[in-house]
């Protein structure tokens, strides 16, 4: 089954057509996705659909058997490294296991990417680093290693990593892995924050159904290869697809509160 609706809007990221296979196994056949400029798109789907080989696609770890990638209208399926280098500058990324470096202070840490990718001089790192460090809540931290930190502390020191270049995509990859209820909606929050100050584009891969809905723009389901809708948390609820309908009554059950769950995030 195809997607039901297709999103009309400035994309960011277009996926045309994608596919790719490991060995017998087609993972992606077809694949269609838009990201609109601005907006926040969370990719949902069972364990092992390939949500994650669509993030790699888009960040150019991976390269399709068929099909087209654009980033900002360019197909980077084409490009050379030193092209999707350039490319990749406009990106920032938190991973699942937030990959921090433990030899290395948190401060360290936050200003990797300022000392490796810009000229600025240490006084304006230490400005810049001190600065994402109070946007997350994070005062004292800076001497601090990842070890001495939770682990919401430590998805909050890589969400400022990867604000540090002032990225014009940041991809979230399963984001709240391993965070208990309250830690998750606390880093929802803050996404929610950090995106309206700074207006970037947000890509999420999240099997955190319905809690993520609040965040979203639009809901994508990847299903048997494709992706079956591109929607909003509305509409996705209530799709007749009835590969979206059994994912929302598996996932989300019956009937679900739009009221009661943003009461538990407040």
């Amino acid at each position: 089954m195809r997607q039901e609706k297709k999103i009309d809007c400035p994309a960011v990221i277009e996926l045309i057509g994608v596919e790719k296979v490991f060995g017998r196994q087609r993972v992606l056949d077809g694949v269609d996705l838009r990201v609109c400029e601005g907006t926040t798109t969370v990719i949902v789907g069972a364990s092992g659909e390939g949500k994650s080989v669509i993030l790699k696609h888009m960040l150019g770890l991976m390269r399709p058997d068929a099909g087209r990638v654009e980033i900002f209208g360019r197909d980077i399926t084409q490009a050379s490294a030193r092209e999707l280098k350039a490319v990749r500058r406009d990106f920032g990324v938190l991973f699942q296991n937030v990959a921090l470096f433990d030899s290395m202070t948190i401060f360290d840490n936050v200003a990797l990417p300022l000392r490796e990718r810009t000229k600025e001089r240490p006084q304006q790192i230490a400005v810049r680093v001190e600065e994402l460090l109070q946007m997350m809540d994070l005062p004292g931290a800076a001497t601090k290693y990842p070890a001495q930190l939770s682990g919401g502390m430590q998805k909050r020191v890589g969400l400022a990593r990867a604000l540090a270049l002032d990225p014009k995509i940041v991809f979230f990859d399963e984001p709240t892995t391993g965070l208990d209820v309250l830690k998750s909606n606390e880093i929802y929050r803050l996404f929610h924050h950090t995106q309206a100050k700074l207006g970037y584009t947000a890509v999420i891969v999240s099997h955190d159904v319905p809690k993520i809905f609040k965040l979203s723009d639009h809901v994508a389901l990847l299903a048997e290869g494709v992706i079956q809708g591109q929607l909003t948390p509305e509409e996705f609820q209530r799709s007749e697809n009835p590969l979206i309908r059994d994912f929302v009554e598996t996932t989300m059950g019956l009937i679900y509160s739009s009221e009661r769950e943003e009461a538990a995030l407040q």
